[in-house]
């Protein structure tokens, strides 16, 4: 599935993920409230919700009734692990296809960097 095909939450749950693996919401600390975020990204506040609410299943994120969201300790541990097994199972894959494809190798890509 492609970046652009993947539904607004998942693409939200994606941003969200990649705040928490590099600290911008640090464990312990309180996400933006559903409707903030909401405004920030442009968003319908039912398509967060649905985003925070996959993170509360996963169990990385906590909630505290009306006071809001909080990132768990090891969130953004559990997140980077994930994250990690996805991109080798399903991203790398056809990275490496497309690399052979176009005859480009491990040290062409860093001499790139």
């Amino acid at each position: 599935m492609t970046q652009q095909s993947r539904p607004v939450y998942l693409k939200l749950r994606d941003q969200i993920a990649a705040a928490i693996i590099e600290g911008v919401y640090a464990e312990g600390e309180m996400l933006p409230s559903v409707r903030a975020f909401a405004a920030e990204q442009g968003a319908n506040p039912l398509t967060v919700a649905k985003a925070y609410q996959q993170f509360q299943a996963d169990g990385l994120v906590e909630v505290q009734r009306g006071v809001g969201m909080y990132v768990v300790a090891g969130a953004a541990e559990k997140l980077r692990r994930s994250e990690r097994e996805q991109f080798l199972a399903e991203e790398w894959p056809e990275l490496r296809l497309r690399m052979k494809r176009l005859d480009i190798d491990a040290a062409d890509l860093l001499a790139h960097s």
